[in-house]
């Protein structure tokens, strides 16, 4: 099976959906993991997760990496470092834009 690998995104081109209900989360992590795939699920509920992939994010100070995640309702969430193994964690507040760095 081929991964497929996703180029920089130019800035501006990412659209979050965040409002009274919902957040959203920018996850930094370093250039090695770019094309990974990386989890959250909220505190509560660890078995229900979604992923997003790392990319790299090109902006006015440069190229950096980041997962985003969109339309979160609020609460705590779970980075997850592998299937089995939490990274971390991060809390979400409606209406905001929440950025954390890879454990």
């Amino acid at each position: 099976m081929n991964e497929a690998r996703y180029g920089a995104t130019a800035p501006g081109t990412v659209v979050l959906e965040i409002g009274g209900q919902t957040g959203a989360l920018i996850l930094c992590t370093p250039a090695d993991l770019a094309g990974r795939e990386i989890d959250i699920s909220p505190g509560s509920e660890p078995t229900r997760r979604r992923h997003a992939c790392v990319r790299p994010r090109d902006g006015s100070g440069g190229t950096g990496h980041a997962a985003i995640y969109d339309r979160l309702a609020p609460g705590t969430y779970t980075i997850w470092r592998d299937r089995s193994t939490p990274a971390g964690t991060t809390t979400i507040t409606a209406g905001q834009v929440t950025t954390c760095h890879w454990p």
